[in-house]
């Protein structure tokens, strides 16, 4: 059901970004109300409030595997590191992407399941389904890590559908 996981970023020209935001999130399950009430923000500044309720329903997703998944429990916090997760919102004239950063490695694993009254296990496939399009790819260099990120295209006024 889901493509291959490991893909990079799709083919986008950085230089044509028009808006770009990012807010740092701490290792702390109330960061994913943190990222909603920032998607609302960004959002809603770049005019985009119609598609609110799906990017914020895969943003909640990849902060919460984020924050469940990538984060080493108990590990101790390096106060020069930063906030160990990351969310990035980039806007082209026709696209959305959000990626969410974090320090792992490991790439993100959907669960098989056939129990979909479980609370946990289906966080990629709500991805893959209300996301136009979906990877990941690790960080080189200082960074370290791993994005995980999520696109959508948009249909601007007057354009077909």
């Amino acid at each position: 059901m889901l493509k291959p996981l490991r893909q990079g970023l799709p083919p986008l020209d950085p230089a044509a970004v028009s808006n770009a935001a990012s807010c740092a999130l701490p290792a702390r399950y109330e960061a994913v109300r943190e990222a909603r009430q920032f998607t609302r923000r960004t959002l809603d500044q770049w005019e985009l409030s119609d598609r609110f309720d799906d990017v914020c329903l895969v943003v909640s997703e990849l902060v919460t595997n984020a924050l469940r998944h990538a984060l080493p429990a108990n590990a101790p916090r390096i106060p020069d590191e930063g906030p160990p997760v990351r969310l990035h919102m980039m806007r082209w004239t026709e696209r959305l992407v959000c990626a969410v950063r974090d320090p792992s490695q490991e790439s993100p694993v959907a669960r098989e399941t056939d129990d979909f009254s479980a609370e946990s296990g289906r966080g990629l496939f709500l991805v893959d389904s209300f996301a136009d399009s979906w990877g990941w790819h690790p960080l080189a260099g200082t960074l370290g890590g791993k994005v995980v990120w999520a696109l959508f295209r948009l249909h601007l006024p007057g354009s077909a559908e």
